[in-house]
């Protein structure tokens, strides 16, 4: 389910770790700290592609029991 979301998150996660690797590099802590955010932002989101995809394996599951049991 959501190969596009996963790579935009894969992609946020990669701007996070240059804007906080370019802000510790330069000592601008703002830069570093919202690295740190897109980081944070990127794997929250990827956690909730983790749970459609559960929740959509779970009604597959059902759909598959539905019509092995001729419903």
């Amino acid at each position: 389910m959501g190969t596009e979301d996963r790579i935009q998150n894969a992609a946020e996660d990669w701007k996070g770790k240059a804007k906080e690797g370019f802000g510790a590099a330069t000592d601008n802590e703002q830069m570093e700290a919202e690295g740190k955010m897109d980081q944070a932002k990127a794997g929250v989101k990827d956690k909730v592609e983790d749970v459609k995809d559960w929740v959509g394996d779970k009604v597959d599951d059902m759909h598959k029991e539905d019509d092995n049991n001729g419903m």
